[in-house]
């Protein structure tokens, strides 16, 4: 492999170093998967101490699990636009039915029509923002609704378990 003087005392950030070891361990002709072993050898290659791999494991871990109960808190809140939009649709497809059977023409139903078209328009809006403050707000509490509800069904099975023997 040629390489010259300019090449062997190029300095990168750690952002460039970690984006380059990123690329380099995708292109392995393997499976492109490290066992856990490996990764504490390269740490030490690298100089970094199993502390500090086992830290960022965790958090790596941590991090994981709430990007995937994110994406099913969008896909939660979008599913229940969808249900939102076929009532808003079918309710207010009878209510003009409705006015134009009474009345000939478009008048109170409208006035339906249009506000709950902008309330479920505003709805949408926050349903497709996936950033920030009001965002986050709203994961947390689904999230804290989700793990009280898997916590009182583990302990409903328990206690069940318990009745039957």
């Amino acid at each position: 492999m040629a390489t010259n003087d300019g090449q062997i005392n190029q300095i990168y950030g750690a952002e460039d170093a970690q984006g380059i070891l990123q690329l380099a361990i995708a292109r392995r002709q393997d499976d492109g998967e490290l066992s856990r072993v490996q990764l504490f050898e390269i740490g030490a290659e690298l100089g970094i101490s199993e502390q500090d791999i086992v830290a960022a494991e965790q958090q790596w871990l941590a991090t994981r699990g709430e990007s995937q109960d994110k994406l099913v808190f969008n896909s939660y809140r979008r599913g229940k636009l969808r249900k939102n939009l076929t009532k808003y649709g079918i309710v207010n497809t009878f209510l003009v039915l409705f006015n134009l059977a009474g009345s000939h023409e478009l008048s109170w139903s409208l006035f339906i029509l249009l506000t709950w078209g902008l309330g479920l328009s505003l709805n949408a809006w926050n349903v497709y923002q996936t950033e920030g403050e009001d965002y986050e707000q709203a994961f947390q509490r689904w999230r804290l609704k989700k793990q009280v509800g898997e916590s009182i069904g583990t302990a409903t099975d328990k206690f069940v378990k318990w009745l039957q023997s």
